[in-house]
């Protein structure tokens, strides 16, 4: 009770000392054999007694200066002091200058390790194992040694925004910054750049053990796909082939494992010694309100020394998603550890910069991803509804349904009063079927006139795009499928929903909707919001709004990954290339303003979900026991009978009456001193400490918090959010909704007249330098002379100047700008492939067409009219062999642009007897019909 400072921190010392497995001995009673790492307190050297020297397996290490707690800030002044005595000799021995020092006030340490290049301290959480300070010493160099010498990178199969990553990166690790943040826009390739980077820090820098950690379950499972598919450029062996990757799903790390991957609150469960329910992995933790209505008042419940799970367990952790889940309570997770922190974000912010140090390694946005074609871009289409907008009212009087919430049992009731409703309540307290079926049945109609028109299938049929609809909750979710399919007049299979609640497996109607042609429309609520990676997508139907600026962008990402044509035709056949996705706005989403949902932003309201599910993390704290017990009693007598009999199935046999006393009687000081009671009563009087009755009473809190809280898990939790809700759902049948705009958003319109001046502005300055070009611009009397490799110069000359312009991209560009004509008939069907769109678009840029044409028809149309000049003039001129051969002179033309004499050589003209065929059926004319055809057709 009357220590001084210096003991009271060599105390804290001696005991950080013991957990991380070093016995404490005096300097009078050493004894080097008792276990691998000694640590003798006051060993005498040639410049004095140093606090601490440290021996692995009899031999001197490293040293520890002890200072008391209130010199922490002083610890970077004291480097020189623990310096000269790391380079004394110790007294009986000759030793080497001792490479391992550390200085710490039991609060705060520091070390340093004078092995490597430019030795600099850090601030470490506690002390390094002895078997670890073993290991580093059988390795001849340190890791940060080991890093300078990292090979410079093998490029092939790398983007560029990749090589860059990784290479500033690698130079990072060589400067010894402790943390570095790439920004990578989503779909971009940031995992596969993690795998690259962490394959080569396991082969050429030897590290011992990577953690990729990850703040949901689902990104774990991505992420371990990805490593498991990942094949480096220099090994004809699979990742996992070379090294064991482990996805973290109890309290248990293998010790073989070399990479590890793991949710964050997982991670916390086990420093704080706690197994973790999986329900706790499935939602981002930083959506928790009362996680961060704690953190932000500095309340952070903390981590302790694990010994299973020393400081030095990884040598590097990325980070992905770094902008959402690494600040205050998960923090502590991050500060654990010592190692280099590598952050993967799309949509970093403020916090993420600052937290990083602002070492921001490489940037790649979401436009130059675009630019360089490693995403696509995107058009946003507004669809408004009267009800959407403004609300309706139920009138006194009506008849209407109301519907369980739970069970979606409906009873029919005549309402006794108005009933109002605005926006904010569709979907939560009234269900309007009209206004979803009216936003499908116009997105259904948008999808075959203006959207993506050109999808029709050989059978005529109008194929639909991969669709994804974020809704509002899971029963939003369930009216909008039950609607989709009825308004599409298709089956079960059609759409699905993809949650984590849902009967099927998940993951499995996930990879249907990725690689197979059903479901064409996935909704989700939450599990594809983020992370996901679906190639295929071509449409995002927001049927919810989001405040959060970075959710928004996540969301959005989901469309952005590119797909090459044949994998993309794959699931949808009618899909010539993605050049872009489309944003369906049906909710003002787009519009509607954002914040970077900082916790200190948040109001102090909390939901119950968000009580339940701190509660489930293992989080143990007066207020929140306390908040989640007060609502459990007013839950107690809200809910019926059948109710809490359902409640028992999920709780172990609990009733709410249960679990409410038991998260009382956790913080219960009277019930705690009466447990802690019964144990102190097992220990003789005269050993019954007041440090020995403290841990006593500490030990019965601890049970009595682990059996209140461990009743909770994910099933529970979601029974209890959903049960305490609103029971019923007023079901507004009578009130028809009306489709008030449903266009293109000005944003996109102006996009596409952007597209469309860029290609025209880029034609023209062009023109005397491409021949196809100089020939449509100067000498369009010329245009029967341009061949297939003319204009196979001009895509490749576009795709090298302007890879974002393709034909496609510019015809749909021109499809909202102006009215595409094909055979006569509105709409914007493309051509049969790029070079055919391309030489369209030239023809509509340079003036020779007056509106934009499918180039293909146009030489179906001219042909046709050709021959019917050709019959009505000299009375039915060409025999039916004639006419088969003009027509393969047509279809050649229609692929090659062209016809010349050689060409007859060739496929298909060769299998009908070529030159000679075409001499015996049309003589001397045969050179005249050839000229007039190829200056017809290309009119």
């Amino acid at each position: 009770m009357n220590q001084n400072p210096e003991q009271i921190a060599r105390d804290k010392i001696d005991e950080m000392l013991r957990e991380a497995g070093w016995l404490v001995q005096s300097k009078r009673k050493v004894d080097l054999s008792t276990g691998k790492g000694i640590a003798v307190r006051e060993y005498q050297t040639d410049v004095g007694p140093a606090d601490y020297v440290l021996f692995v397996d009899r031999k001197p290490v490293g040293i520890i200066e002890a200072k008391r707690e209130d010199e922490g800030h002083r610890l970077t002044v004291v480097e020189e002091q623990s310096s000269n005595y790391a380079n004394a000799k110790l007294k009986y021995l000759n030793n080497d200058p001792l490479p391992f020092v550390y200085e710490s006030t039991g609060t705060i340490t520091r070390f340093t390790d004078y092995r490597d290049p430019k030795p600099r301290g850090r601030n470490v959480f506690s002390f390094h194992k002895p078997e670890t300070i073993a290991e580093w010493l059988k390795k001849e160099k340190s890791l940060r040694e080991r890093l300078l010498s990292i090979p410079a990178l093998d490029e092939t199969g790398l983007r560029p925004a990749q090589i860059v990553a990784i290479n500033n990166l690698e130079h990072s690790f060589k400067k010894n910054r402790p943390k570095a943040l790439i920004q990578m826009a989503t779909g971009a390739g940031k995992t596969f750049t993690a795998a690259t980077f962490v394959y080569r820090l396991l082969k050429h820098a030897d590290a011992k053990r990577i953690l990729f950690l990850v703040d949901t379950k689902n990104l774990g499972e991505q992420a371990e796909q990805e490593f498991m598919t990942f094949q480096p450029n220099d090994d004809n062996r699979k990742f996992t082939e070379l090294y064991n990757v482990q996805r973290l799903s109890s309290s248990y790390i293998a010790s073989d494992s070399q990479v590890c991957i793991s949710t964050i609150q997982r991670l916390y469960a086990i420093l704080k010694g706690e197994e973790l329910d999986e329900s706790a992995e499935l939602e981002n933790p930083n959506e928790n309100s009362w996680l961060q209505n704690k953190m932000s008042k500095n309340k952070a419940v903390p981590v302790e020394y694990t010994p299973k799970v020393p400081i030095e367990q990884f040598d590097f952790i990325v980070i992905d998603e770094a902008h959402r889940s690494i600040y205050n309570l998960w923090k502590q997770v991050l500060d654990y550890f010592d190692a280099f922190l590598i952050g993967l974000t799309a949509t970093p912010d403020k916090r993420t910069f600052g937290f990083f140090n602002e070492n921001v390694v490489s940037q790649y946005t979401y436009e130059e991803s675009v630019t360089d074609g490693v995403n696509v871009p995107y058009d946003v289409y507004t669809i408004e509804t009267e009800i959407s907008q403004k609300g309706e009212i139920i009138k006194a009087g009506w008849f209407v349904d109301r519907r369980d919430k739970l069970t979606r049992k409906k009873r029919w009731q005549q309402e006794d009063e108005d009933t109002e409703y605005k926006r904010n309540d569709l979907d939560k307290k009234v269900v309007n079927p009209s206004q979803i079926r009216n936003i499908i049945r116009e997105y259904k109609k948008a999808l075959k006139t203006t959207i993506y028109p050109n999808r029709i299938d050989e059978n005529g049929d109008y194929e639909v795009p991969k669709t994804l609809v974020f809704a509002k909750t899971d029963s939003h979710a369930d009216d909008i499928i039950k609607i989709i399919r009825e308004e599409f007049d298709e089956g079960n299979d059609f759409c699905k929903k993809v949650t984590y609640k849902i009967e099927e497996d998940p993951k499995s109607v996930l990879n249907r909707f990725r690689n197979s042609y059903y479901p064409r429309i996935a909704v989700t609520v939450d599990m594809i919001a983020t992370g996901t990676d679906v190639k295929p997508l071509e449409v995002l139907l927001f049927m919810r709004d989001v405040k959060s600026i970075n959710y928004f962008e996540q969301m959005k990402g989901r469309g952005t990954r590119t797909i090459n044509s044949d994998s993309l035709q794959l699931v949808t056949k009618t899909a010539k290339t993605k050049t872009h996705f489309v944003i369906v706005d049906a909710v003002g989403a787009t519009k509607s303003k954002k914040t970077d949902s900082r916790p200190l932003e948040r109001k102090p309201s909390v939901p119950m979900k968000d009580l339940l599910g701190a509660v489930t993390m293992g989080v143990a704290d007066e207020d929140l026991f306390l908040s989640l017990a007060n609502r459990l009693i007013r839950l107690e007598k809200q809910i019926t009978e059948k109710e809490k009999d359902r409640l028992l199935e999920f709780s172990g046999g609990k009733n709410l009456k249960q679990m409410t006393a038991a998260l009382i009687t956790a913080f219960d000081q009277d019930v705690i001193e009466t447990k802690a009671q019964i144990e102190i009563d097992k220990i003789p009087v005269q050993d019954q400490t007041p440090a020995l009755i403290e841990d006593a009473k500490k030990n019965a809190q601890e049970q009595l918090i682990l059996e209140a809280s461990k009743t909770f898990n994910g099933e529970l939790n979601s029974y209890l959010d959903n049960v305490r809700k609103q029971h019923e759902q007023i079901i507004d049948s009578v009130n028809i909704d009306t489709v008030t705009k449903s266009e293109w958003e000005t944003t996109s319109v102006d996009k596409a007249n952007e597209i469309v001046k860029d290609f025209t502005e880029y034609l023209e300055a062009n023109k005397d330098e491409i021949k196809a070009l100089s020939i449509f611009y100067n000498q369009p009397y010329n245009r029967r002379d341009i061949t297939f490799k003319m204009i196979k110069e001009v895509m490749e000359k576009l795709r090298m100047d302007k890879p974002l312009l393709t034909p496609h991209l510019v015809w749909d560009a021109y499809t909202q700008v102006e009215n595409v004509t094909l055979s006569g008939v509105e709409g914007s069907k493309q051509p049969k492939d790029e070079l055919t769109a391309l030489v369209s678009l030239i023809r509509r840029a340079c003036g020779i067409d007056s509106e934009l044409k499918a180039y293909d028809k146009t030489i179906e149309n001219n042909f046709k009219t050709w021959i019917f000049k050709q019959n009505a003039g000299q009375h039915n001129r060409f025999t039916k062999e004639q006419l088969d051969w003009l027509r393969m002179i047509k279809d050649h033309v229609v692929s090659s642009y062209h016809i010349a004499w050689d060409d007859l050589d060739y496929t298909p003209f060769d299998a009908k007897g070529g030159k000679g065929k075409m001499h015996q059926l049309f003589g001397n004319q045969m050179n005249d019909i050839i000229n007039e055809l190829n200056e017809v057709l290309a009119a």
